[in-house]
């Protein structure tokens, strides 16, 4: 259902369609209107009626003054006493007009009901006179017709009768002291009926210092006039005097203000009516006749505004729990074309600063903000926070002047504007920009926490009412709590806190931290943050070394396999050079100076090129928090409990973001693969180098165990290796040009320099594929060497047990098969112990025993066998790591598969420096030692 917009319904009065209005045409004055120089809308009785919402406040006012001219009763003393631009000069001008009579009745709208009411068919016209104090000058007089007039009661005089009336009270003006009450009952009964209109009385009687008497009188005689004329006016039955105070001792300035205030209302209150004229959801209908001068299609004003709180009612878990009152329709219907949620921040938050008039003030910004909306062509079905235009410099203006300093920024910034950051995210997402959603969201905010300080407890908009103030049927409530979190990470000036936010003059943590992001540079720290993390997620799995960003210099050129991973400047991209392949070129052709030959135990995992930046920009602002979170425990920055707790949860979330983004941008596992064709073929030889890759899951649990897995699936390491396949690589590349065998020691060491050949994942994996081959004759026989051109150790299609050393040899089949015919009869033993059939590699404890020699059973123990082992041997300090793993294998599990043998390994380690050991290095031995649980671990000093 698509909703009208506002403009096609409302149309605002010519003024502020136009922007021709004046600021001070706000302002009602009731001087002007009396010295008949107001404009039309104030002067023109018609007119200011029409543009009148007559309050019920206004009605019982108004009914009240009818009855007292008419002579029916009515309170004598009306005070009009209200807060700042509460309405008190407009509801004055609202009595003068009734009482004057310049206009019949009729033509005043609402009028005619109040005389009804009140059962008045014909309101006399009653003489007028205002009294200004602001105007007035209590120490200047006034001349009129050639009179000098000084005080306020000479002043009533001659407005209600002239020269006669003025001589009433000629010698008490002229002394400066007040006239009697019998004097004033008798210039009122005089010309009665009257209505004495006194404004901004306090402004006047604040001026009098005590003591002290000037051309108006004293202190204190302006206070007898005050309480002889409240006095007088219950004695004339068609007298009656509305005079304005201020609501609070704040409005009155300063301390004679309040001491003035003070006595006034005293005064006043032993006969006053109060009264306070305008309720806040009055002021809906005084701003809309104001600003607006017709409504063209009822029907579809109730159209919108019903699906509005049809909208809140479908989705009352996002907003307040107001709007799902049924009296909420009253409110948008009443408000229309303004939403509610506008009066309701402007009347209940704006009004509490000190120079924003609760109605005239409401009605300048919006005047604005309304001309602004329709000069644009705003098609909002309804005027919300989100849709005030800040980025105009007449609204930013009006608003700014009711601030504080120190808010441009903020709007210029945060809120509103082709620079700010709201448009940025918009102009990038066109999900939020198709709705303005980052904008209004910052508007709505602003509107709501712009007048709320420091020193609340409590603070900003709850989440609920920033919804309220931006979403429209037809929106998904979720698509501006998307555009409030994007705020959140962007905004310098945005808080939140407890569901509430709030914007503030102060930078929040955020913009610190921004500041602070320029501190850290790409070598000097992000890259080490970065390799911390790799190393912690890495770990070493199938490989037997990691190397994160190193030099070709420092990856070993041995039997191991290992993963190099490059530096994020040498990323991966599919769509163009990438210089991850150039970096892992170099480490593959060279070791430092040197040329690298073991070119098949290198594996690269590199990062992706598109994700490089943003990595680098989360890193930096996790150093940022860490840094700010540092200080405040190091007591070298002051925070509030609330943004010690936001810099805590900030550097909680920056971990997890650096952490998931090092998964999604180190992603890339490049491999070194040649083709090849065996050279006894034609067009036999290798082709050019070329690099495999292939992407890792981020989303993976274990990071090694992925790597492994995609490593596996793809063929680019083998754990698990089928004799036909070792038997096809040696048919192809060993077994040629009359070669017959060759050494099993070499095929392993092959399988790790060239790059044509599989990629073994350790010589463990090629030992297992030599036992398993050994049973059958299709593969390969063994030899443990050759003398005088015959096979020594010679095994054919036996199990064996084997050790790959320099003296294994891997024969051909038919090779092997011609052997084994020409050798003597199954268990017949040569003297040399050459080609014996029966023979085995390496024979080994547990094994077949060839020459049929062992007793049966599990008791081989003979009289005198040797029940003790004892062996030492040196260990390289670089590789000791696979050869205790090979000893272990070979030697170690050999005892311990035997049933009852006991066997005790003793670890001895020496190490000795020509200058000595660091302490850091000597604490880490001695932690990790005990940890290891050595019986001693000493250092010494000689």
């Amino acid at each position: 259902m698509t909703l009208k917009p506002w403009r096609e319904i409302a149309v605002p009065h010519d003024d502020v369609l136009k922007g021709t209005f004046q600021q001070a045409e706000f302002a009602a004055d009731l001087s002007r209107v009396h010295a008949g120089t107001a404009n039309a809308e104030y002067q023109n009785p018609a007119q200011f009626f029409q543009r009148t919402f007559i309050t019920e406040g206004m009605r019982l006012l108004l009914d009240s003054v009818v009855k007292r001219l008419s002579g029916q009763g009515g309170d004598p003393v009306i005070q009009l006493q209200t807060a700042f631009g509460g309405g008190k000069t407009h509801t004055m001008l609202a009595v003068y007009h009734l009482a004057k009579g310049a206009a019949p009745a009729s033509d005043l709208q609402g009028v005619p009901a109040i005389l009804d009411a009140a059962g008045v068919t014909e309101l006399p016209r009653a003489r007028v006179a205002v009294l200004d104090g602001i105007k007035s000058s209590p120490n200047q007089a006034v001349v009129r017709d050639g009179q000098s007039i000084c005080t306020l009661w000479g002043d009533l005089a001659w407005q209600l009768g002239g020269a006669p009336g003025y001589a009433l009270v000629k010698d008490a003006d002229a002394s400066g002291t007040s006239p009697g009450k019998d004097v004033l009952a008798d210039l009122l009964g005089r010309y009665a009926p009257c209505v004495i209109l006194i404004d901004e009385l306090v402004a006047y009687v604040r001026q009098f210092d005590e003591g002290k008497a000037l051309t108006g009188g004293s202190f204190d005689s302006n206070l007898s006039f005050v309480q002889a004329l409240t006095e007088a006016l219950k004695a004339v039955p068609t007298a009656v005097l509305l005079a304005s105070l201020p609501e609070s001792a704040k409005e009155a300035g300063s301390q004679r203000g309040e001491k003035a205030l003070a006595s006034l209302s005293h005064y006043f209150g032993r006969i006053q009516a109060l009264w306070k004229p305008v309720a806040t959801e009055e002021a809906f209908e005084i701003v809309r006749r104001r600003l607006f001068s017709s409504t063209n299609d009822k029907l579809a004003l109730e159209s919108v505004c019903r699906a509005f709180a049809k909208y809140y009612i479908d989705n009352r878990d996002d907003f307040p729990q107001e709007t799902q009152d049924s009296k909420y329709l009253k409110r948008l219907t009443h408000a229309y074309p303004i939403h509610p949620e506008v009066f309701d921040r402007l009347y209940e938050d704006w009004s509490t600063l000190d120079n924003f008039q609760r109605t005239r003030g409401v009605l300048k910004l919006m005047a604005k903000v309304i001309h602004r909306l329709w000069k644009d062509g705003n098609n909002d079905p309804l005027i919300m926070p989100g849709s005030f235009p800040l980025m105009d410099a007449d609204t930013l203006n009006e608003v700014l002047y009711y601030l504080p300093q120190g808010w441009t920024p903020v709007i210029e910034h945060d809120v509103d504007g082709e620079r700010s950051e709201t448009w940025k995210i918009e102009n990038k997402d066109t999900r939020l920009g198709s709705v303005q959603a980052c904008r209004r969201t910052a508007r709505a905010i602003f509107l709501g926490s712009a007048p709320s300080t420091s020193s609340q407890g409590v603070r900003g908009l709850e989440l609920e009412r920033v919804i309220l103030g931006v979403a429209q049927p037809g929106q998904q409530p979720d698509l501006f709590k998307d555009a409030l979190r994007r705020l959140g990470d962007r905004l310098h000036y945005l808080n939140a806190a407890n569901n509430r936010f709030w914007l503030d003059t102060r930078p929040n943590l955020r913009r610190e931290m921004e500041e602070r992001k320029r501190r850290f540079q790409d070598r000097e720290d992000l890259l080490p943050s970065i390799r911390e993390r790799v190393q912690k997620s890495v770990a070493s799995g199938v490989f037997g070394g990691i190397h994160i960003f190193t030099g070709s210099g420092d990856v070993p050129d041995d039997w191991a396999l290992r993963l190099v991973v490059l530096p994020p400047d040498a990323a991966f991209s599919k769509s163009d050079q990438s210089l991850a392949i150039e970096r892992a070129t170099g480490i593959l052709n060279q070791r430092g100076e040197q040329p690298r030959f073991k070119q098949n135990r290198l594996i690269f995992l590199a990062a992706d090129s598109d994700s490089v930046s943003r990595l680098k920009d989360h890193v930096r602002s996790h150093l940022a928090w860490h840094s700010i979170v540092s200080d405040y425990k190091d007591n070298r920055i002051v925070l509030d409990n609330l943004m010690a707790k936001q810099a805590q949860a900030s550097l909680e979330q920056a971990e997890e973001t650096v952490r998931r983004m090092i998964r999604e941008t180190c992603k890339w596992l490049l491999a070194p693969v040649q083709e090849a064709r065996p050279m006894n073929g034609k067009g036999g030889g290798l082709s050019e180098v070329k690099w495999e890759h292939f992407p890792l899951n981020p989303g993976a649990q274990n990071w090694s165990q992925e790597i492994e897995r995609v490593l596996k699936e793809n063929e680019l390491l083998i754990s698990e290796w089928a004799p036909i396949h070792l038997a096809k690589v040696l048919k192809d590349w060993f077994w040629k040009d009359d070669a017959k065998d060759t050494s099993a020691l070499k095929v392993w060491q092959q399988s790790c320099q060239q790059l044509y050949l599989p990629r073994l994942k350790d010589d463990m994996v090629f030992q297992r594929t030599l036992a398993a081959g050994a049973e059958s004759r299709e593969f390969f026989g063994f030899a443990q060497g050759q003398e005088d051109g015959r096979y020594v150790g010679f095994s054919f299609g036996r199990r064996a047990s084997l050790s790959l050393d320099s003296s294994l040899l891997l024969i051909e089949p038919l090779t092997a098969a011609a052997c084994m015919e020409s050798l003597p009869a199954a268990g017949e033993t040569s003297r040399t112990g050459a080609a014996d059939p029966g023979a085995t590699a390496l024979v080994r404890a547990g094994g077949d025993d060839p020459a049929g020699a062992g007793d049966s059973g599990n008791d081989r123990t003979t009289p005198g066998a040797r029940k003790r082992f004892y062996a030492s041997i040196d260990l390289d300090p670089i590789q000791a790591k696979r050869q205790f793993a090979d000893l272990v294998a070979e030697v170690v599990q050999q005892f311990t598969l035997c049933p009852g043998v006991k066997v005790k390994i003793a670890v001895e380690i020496q190490a000795e420096s020509p200058t000595g050991f660091d302490g850091g290095l000597q604490r880490a031995v001695r932690e990790n030692c005990n940890v290891l649980k050595f019986r001693s671990a000493e250092f010494e000093d000689s």
